[in-house]
Order: C-alpha cells, then sequence, then structure tokens
C-alpha cells in the first residue's frame, strides 16, 4: 500500500456527535498548527440540533496557503459509530484512520488501502477518571494529544493554548494538559510516529489573523457608524448581532457609563426590519441580520424602504433553502430574492465579500451606500464565511475616512432652496432629503410609501408614478459607479475562456486556477463584488468566447442576473453549480471545467480584442 506522505499539505477530518464536547479540542488542533505557522482552514459540518446527531470538523493544511476546500480526506479521525462506513469511505487511497479501538472493529469494516490506527481511548479514560462528563471531554483531549505525536505538532504549542483558554483557572490547565500526555505517552510507547503527513514550522502565515465573517461584519457596523440593530435569532446570523452587541459595549459607552447605541431583539423578522426602517428614516444609521427565511418575511418593508428611499442595511447570511432548508449548511441562493425583493419593480444594491476581512470592509460600505442611495443595501455572506474562522489580512481603518450621509438638507438650505423630496435635480436619480426637526416649518420630511409626485404630494397620475420610477432607475444605475468594482485576475496566456465568481467561492477558485493552469487550460477570472454590474463586467463577458460562471445554488442564478440585466446570450455562460450544502472545492471546479472544454488555448490572432 502506498500511503500518503506530505509535510504542512494534507486535509483531516473528524467525525463527532454533536454535543459531545469535541469542538473545543478540534479548535485546539487547528489553532495549534496555525501556531506553528502553517497556513490552516477549518469548517464545522454541525447538525441544526441541539445535541445527539453527527457532526464534522474539517482542517484543510496547505503550505501554499490555499484557503478553500479542496475535496478529499487524508486522515478521518472517525469518533462516531453512527456515520462509521461513510467516514470510513471518505478517506483517500492510502491516507488513516484513526478511531478508538476498546470496540475492536471487524475486518469488514475497515479497508485494505488506508493505514488503521487504532487506539483504545474510552478504555484509557474509564481506567483514570470516575465522572462520566470527563470521561467524554477528556477523550477528545487524549486524542488531541495522540494526534500531536502522530502527526509532529509541538505540544507546548498546545499546552499554551490551553493556558490562555482557561486563564486563571490553574486546575482546569493542569487536568487537560494530564489528558494531553495519557494520548501522547500511548502514541509514543504503542505507535510508530510520526506518520509520513506531518506538520513542519513554517512562516507562511505571517501577519495574518484568524477570524469568522461574523464577528468581522459585526465590529464593520460599528466602524461604520450603526447605532441602531433590530433583529431576530436565526442561524447562521446571529452571532453578527452578537459581535455588534459585545463591540459596542466596548466601543460606544461614554465616560459616563451611557450607551451610545441601541440594539433590540424583536419579536420577528418583520418586526425587526420595520425598526431599522424607523430608524433609518430618522437618520441613524441601523441595519439587520438575517438569513433567507427572514428575508422572505422582510420582503414588504424592503419595499417600503426601496420606494420611500429610506436608508437600510441588511446582512444576509446565506443557507440552505427553501422554506427552513438546510439551517447549518451554506449556499449562494438568496441572490434572486434580494436583488429583486418586495412586489412590484425594485431592484437592490448586493455586496458579495470572499472572507472576514471583507465582511468588515462591505458591511461599512454597505452603510455608507443605503445613506448615499437612501435604499436598502445587502451585504451576501453566507455561513461558509460567516460561521467558520479564517485567514485573513488584518482588518484595516482609515481614521481620516468620513461617512458618506449623502444628500441630506440642512435648515440654512432649506431657507434658500427648493425642496422637492423626491425631485432629481442634477440627474443622478438620487433626491435631496431632510431629517426630523431639521426646520420647524420647511423641508417636510414626511415620507410616502404610497404614489406621488416629485413634492411628496399624494398622486396616482400615470406621469407621477412613471417619473418616480424610472428615476429609482437611474438612481440604480449610479449605484453601478459607486459599488466596488470587481476584481480581475489575467491568465498566464491569452485565452478565449472566461470565468465569472463571487463570494465564498473565491479560494477554491484560486486555487482551481492554479490547478487548470497547470494543466494548460488558462482562464481568465473575474470576481464579482456588487450588483448592479459594473461596465466592466459586460467588457469581460464581450471579450470571451466561453464564460463559465461559478456559483453554489441549484438554478444559477448569477448567470440568470447576468443574463437578464446586460442582455447576454444565455449559450455564452456557461453554468458550473454546487449546492448539496457542504462548501465549494477546487476538485468540483477544476473537474467540471476540465470536462467542458476542448480547446483551453487559441493562437494570439484567433483572440477576440
Amino acid at each position: 500500500m502506498n500511503q500518503i506522505a506530505a509535510v504542512n499539505d494534507f486535509v483531516i477530518k473528524f467525525a463527532n456527535v454533536n454535543g459531545s464536547g469535541s469542538a473545543s479540542a478540534n479548535e485546539l488542533f487547528a489553532k495549534a498548527i496555525l501556531r506553528m505557522g502553517v497556513p490552516v482552514s477549518p469548517r464545522n459540518i454541525f447538525p441544526s440540533n441541539i445535541q445527539g446527531l453527527p457532526t464534522w470538523y474539517e482542517v484543510r493544511v496547505s503550505a501554499k496557503g490555499y484557503l478553500g476546500r479542496r475535496g478529499g480526506i487524508d486522515m478521518m479521525v472517525a469518533m462516531n459509530p453512527q456515520t462509521w462506513a461513510a467516514d470510513v469511505e471518505e478517506i483517500e487511497p492510502g491516507g488513516y484512520l484513526l478511531y478508538d479501538s476498546t470496540r475492536v472493529r471487524p475486518r469488514e469494516e475497515l479497508r485494505d488501502d488506508i493505514g488503521v490506527i487504532g487506539i483504545p481511548l474510552t478504555e484509557i479514560c474509564n481506567a483514570v477518571y470516575s465522572d462520566p462528563r470527563q470521561r467524554q471531554l477528556f477523550k477528545n483531549i487524549m486524542a488531541l494529544g495522540a494526534l500531536s505525536m502522530l502527526l509532529d505538532i509541538d505540544a507546548a504549542v498546545i499546552e499554551q493554548l490551553l493556558g490562555e483558554q482557561f486563564k486563571g483557572k490553574d486546575k482546569l490547565v493542569a487536568a487537560n494538559v494530564q489528558a494531553l500526555n495519557l494520548g501522547r505517552d500511548f502514541t509514543r510507547e504503542n505507535l510508530a510516529h510520526p506518520l509520513p503527513i506531518r506538520v513542519e514550522r513554517s512562516h507562511r502565515v505571517g501577519q495574518r489573523i484568524f477570524i469568522d465573517g461574523n464577528t468581522a461584519a459585526g465590529l464593520g457596523a460599528v466602524y461604520g457608524g450603526a447605532t441602531v440593530c433590530a433583529w431576530y435569532p436565526i442561524t447562521p446570523s446571529t452571532s453578527v448581532a452578537e459581535a455588534f452587541m459585545s463591540y459596542c459595549a466596548k466601543f460606544r459607552v461614554d465616560d459616563e457609563g451611557r450607551h451610545k447605541y441601541a440594539i433590540v431583539q424583536a419579536e420577528d423578522e418583520l418586526a425587526s426590519i420595520g425598526m431599522v426602517v424607523g430608524a433609518g428614516w430618522n437618520g441613524a444609521r441601523a441595519f439587520t441580520a438575517t438569513s433567507g427565511p427572514g428575508i422572505s418575511l422582510m420582503t414588504e418593508f424592503i419595499g417600503l424602504a426601496y420606494f420611500a428611499e429610506i436608508p437600510v442595511t441588511l446582512i444576509n447570511v446565506q443557507r440552505g433553502g427553501p422554506s427552513t432548508g438546510m439551517p447549518t449548511r451554506t449556499q449562494q441562493a438568496d441572490l434572486l430574492a434580494c436583488a429583486y425583493a418586495s412586489h412590484g419593480d425594485t431592484k437592490h444594491v448586493l455586496l458579495f465579500p470572499e472572507d472576514p476581512r471583507e465582511c468588515f470592509e462591505l458591511t461599512a460600505t454597505a452603510l455608507d451606500l443605503a445613506d448615499r442611495l437612501q435604499t436598502p443595501v445587502f451585504v451576501m455572506t453566507d455561513l461558509d464565511i460567516g460561521m467558520n474562522q479564517r485567514l485573513c489580512e488584518p482588518l484595516a481603518w482609515d481614521d481620516a475616512r468620513q461617512f458618506d450621509r449623502g444628500k441630506v438638507m440642512t435648515a440654512e438650505d432649506l431657507e434658500t432652496h427648493d425642496f422637492g423630496r423626491y425631485k432629481d435635480v442634477d440627474g443622478d436619480g438620487i433626491p435631496w432629503r431632510t431629517l426630523p426637526g431639521t426646520h420647524p416649518t420647511r423641508g417636510s420630511f414626511f415620507t410616502r410609501g404610497t404614489t406621488r409626485d416629485p413634492y411628496a404630494r399624494y398622486s396616482e397620475r400615470g406621469p407621477d408614478y412613471v417619473y418616480n420610477v424610472e428615476r429609482l432607475l437611474k438612481k440604480f444605475a449610479t449605484a453601478a459607479t459607486l459599488v466596488p468594482p470587481p476584481q480581475p485576475r489575467p491568465a498566464a496566456k491569452r485565452t478565449r475562456l472566461g470565468v465569472i465568481f463571487f463570494g465564498s467561492t473565491s479560494p477554491a477558485m484560486h486555487e482551481a486556477l492554479d490547478e487548470l493552469g497547470s494543466q494548460g487550460i488558462h482562464l481568465n477570472a473575474l470576481r464579482l463584488r456588487a450588483f448592479p454590474f459594473s461596465p466592466s463586467v459586460r467588457e469581460f463577458i464581450d471579450a470571451h468566447e466561453t464564460v463559465f460562471v461559478v456559483e453554489q445554488n441549484r438554478d444559477a442564478q448569477l448567470r440568470s442576473m447576468l443574463i437578464n440585466e446586460l442582455e447576454i446570450p444565455p449559450a455564452k455562460l456557461q453554468r458550473v453549480l454546487h449546492f448539496d450544502g457542504t462548501p465549494i472545492t477546487a476538485r468540483f471546479i477544476t473537474q467540471y471545467i476540465t470536462d467542458h472544454v476542448h480547446e483551453a488555448v487559441v493562437a494570439p490572432q484567433e483572440i477576440k480584442s
């Protein structure tokens, strides 16, 4: 049997039971490798119940710094009898299986093409610990100790992490170190170590930070000037509001202890968006965090904010749907629901962050755009980015940056200028507004969700309605010049092939592009960062004969938007769709494109300029 051999380049997966206390040990494993200077990318795959169902934790270790899912498992730590058969089957040929051999598995439940490593974890724990809960918790730490020997992970790093985790609780630290050493001692005395796959100290991590997207978005809302958050708990977005609450308590309390913010857990999503619309109308920077089912309930208020032209920011951490769907699985399947949310003719601004750093940046940007455009703006993250810790560049903020409040008339302006709340005065489709209490007699802040004329006077005249909705389209065209532009990645060689991608597909896509290039298949790539699409998106598509559109949903929603908004011939855009609830892998993208490319490289004279 040819065993997999690699240094700082493998995928390990932990198969556990939800509620067994494995999460802490699994995270210690990932962070220990990170502390050794080796890039890691962990992902939780967990059920939507409290305890008892299967849960997995997958860790990608990549010397090259790839952070997307690769596909395939090199080592499985199988701690859940319920999923044993599927977990063993998932291991790559030549890979490794680590399991609790207290109960010996019959030969037919194993594989001849993998290395099998048995450690009697339960037996050792039962001999050392009498408390049932300690036996369960410390079994996970013991397995971590065994892995540290098998993979050559520095135990001192793990001990340091335990000291940080249980700071000030010396007895807990000592108990965990004891369990760690039980696993290390057994492995040292009974098993060959290290394995052909192992960890070696490196310096590839550099100055990057380890943070999840929801935490970064919550901090971005603080830096972006949000003072109001109204929300209703829903997986996987709840921790956005919790992070905002935590950071507000640190940064938004004055010297006298007064809170300079308002956070309301509403009775439902409908109430939460209503509060955010009301706060935005009053001049506060306000946002809500939700997921697809919440967006469905909010659509009427979203339509009101669009037509009445009230700034609103919505952070949508997407999950599998429809209905309640897969609450703890990831997708990019709310694009159409958000882009055209509400009844009637509506179009909304969407921002597509690729990692936690962009969750921070684009949340702050969304608050600016909502004020500038006087409209709802969506930050379209998802569970993969939102709830998984990811290596990214440090979050950065320019202290000289000023909030963009857009066209807001002061009392002095109202004394000298004509004010029409819904009047386009300079051709960009964006009217001037006032805030409540600006002037005692001028500049009414009355807002209409019904049809009206440019001065907010009720009107059912056809020309007045047409003026309003066409002006809103003009505003949307202005938005295309203000949203973050797409980011190109040119191929190493000239090619007639292109690929468009966005959001959480980014890390897997970049790895796939490298792999395809090594096979002689070259594609120019364009990462979209926002809707409406900038003119450069149409130019990119026109410059290529075939463009692959990579997205994580069943119905090719981004492709549909490109076809409808830019009037692209459908045959030109090839679907690359992944929608089983797990994050897309580089292998999936590479295989699909390889199967659908006939001539990857063409002569320069055949290239369209």
